[in-house]
């Protein structure tokens, strides 16, 4: 692991004369200061904490990331109080977003795991998962380096597809394991569990009270007492969250994506977004 930090180390100094096009940067930091200052909206953040400590809240809610801990910043969510302790010291990868969402491997495959970063930026790896991600990071960041191959743009695209592969394997080690622990949760638990699992193609209640053994109405209940808003609503926000990351990623058409998410029509499909989030499709992606 030592040469993977040195590697980082000497780094440094030569990507703060990078100019603002550079699509990955590399750097070890003891302080926010040498971060891009539009790191919270064009880069997802990835933080090594090798020393120390960081509180920060991230959509809302309080982290603590401490020594061999890792975070995960996506971008253009809300991150704010940020405070590192006098003695931090991180390794910390910088991805512009397009890049990475532009290179969905199978967006299928990591979705869930995109879904719970949203809700949860921390990982706590083991020893052999700390040094598949740090080595990724090498990886990624030695191939951003090479300018003068005449098939540069391909080969980073496929670099970061190998990364973001990586990663959702680590990822999604990580949500299995969190998944077995819910399967003894309590109701509303579970009932989170299967709309995280199901929201693609399942957006009635009744076949989530269904797999619970309860009424629609208790199910509502439940969630009410437990968040104060109703089963439905959570059904929808997982749902919306899935339709933003689908249209986010240009590689798929606003037709597969309907048929994708189990919609009867192109049309229907249309309505429900518009209902959802206030567009159409085609008017969101207008918007990109």
């Amino acid at each position: 692991m030592s040469n993977i930090t040195y590697f980082y180390s000497v780094q440094t100094a030569d990507l703060m004369e990078t100019d603002h096009q550079q699509k990955i940067l590399l750097l070890t930091a003891t302080d926010t200061g040498n971060f891009p200052p539009d790191y919270t909206s064009r880069f997802h953040s990835h933080i090594y904490c090798q020393r120390g400590s960081a509180n920060f809240l991230y959509n809302g809610r309080s982290f603590e990331c401490k020594s061999g801990d890792f975070i995960f910043l996506l971008a253009d969510n809300e991150i704010t109080e940020f405070a590192l302790s006098n003695n931090f010291k991180a390794t910390v990868l910088f991805v512009e977003k397009d890049l990475l969402t532009n290179n969905f491997p199978s967006l299928n495959t990591g979705i869930d795991a995109i879904i719970h970063h949203r809700i949860n930026p921390m990982l706590h790896p083991d020893k052999k998962d700390k040094e598949r991600i740090l080595e990724n990071f090498s990886s990624l960041y030695r191939k951003s380096l090479e300018v003068s191959n005449r098939f540069y743009d391909e080969i980073l695209d496929l670099q970061m597809q190998l990364f973001i592969l990586e990663m959702w394997d680590i990822f999604i080690d990580q949500l299995e394991r969190r998944k077995r622990t819910l399967q003894s949760g309590t109701l509303y638990e579970r009932f989170l569990q299967l709309v995280e699992e199901n929201c693609m193609t399942e957006r009635e209640v009744k076949f989530y009270s269904n797999k619970l053994n309860i009424t629609p109405k208790y199910l509502n209940q439940v969630c009410k007492l437990n968040t104060g808003i109703t089963a439905s609503q959570w059904i929808q926000r997982y749902t919306k969250e899935r339709i933003i990351i689908l249209l986010d990623n240009k590689n798929m058409n606003i037709s597969e994506i309907a048929n994708e998410m189990g919609f009867s029509s192109y049309s229907f499909f249309t309505r429900y977004v518009k209902k959802l989030i206030g567009l159409t499709p085609s008017e969101y992606r207008l918007q990109l």
